[in-house]
């Protein structure tokens, strides 16, 4: 005999099933960006661009 969802009985049955779960901390599971994802991670140093654009800046910015 093959059992539906709704056949189950899902009610908690121990203290372990009833406890309740503080979920109001930030936990970080998984992070923004991974290692292998930044210049150093590809063995590159990490890129300024300022100091180019400034030199390249045209005359009649001042």
């Amino acid at each position: 005999m093959s059992r539906r969802a709704d056949d189950l009985d899902l009610t908690p049955t121990s203290a372990e099933d009833r406890r309740e779960v503080d979920l109001s901390d930030d936990f970080v599971i998984l992070p923004d960006q991974t290692a292998d994802d930044t210049d150093a991670g590809w063995g590159e140093r990490a890129a300024s661009n300022d100091d180019r654009l400034f030199a390249d800046r045209p005359p009649h910015w001042g």
